[in-house]
């Protein structure tokens, strides 16, 4: 079960400061713009990894990026 779908508003949620996408991507509010699957899951075996979500950035920019990292935006 995905726990996105296209057109969901999204906020990027990468507390890991380590993380080399937080500094440009944390904090980040978007909309999903297309939901890929790939084998990511079968290899970490968990299978929400198996969708990756390609989020379009309120500054047009677009990034691909897995469920952990997103959350539902409120109030957008």
């Amino acid at each position: 079960m995905r726990r996105f779908e296209e057109g969901d508003q999204v906020r990027v949620d990468i507390p890991d400061q380590a993380d080399p996408d937080h500094d440009r991507l944390h904090g980040q509010y978007g909309i999903v713009v297309e939901v890929v699957e790939d084998d990511a899951g079968h290899h970490t075996g968990d299978p929400r990894d198996a969708h990756l979500f390609r989020i379009k950035l309120h500054d047009g920019t677009v990034h691909h990026v897995r469920w952990r990292d997103l959350r539902p935006a409120p109030g957008r």
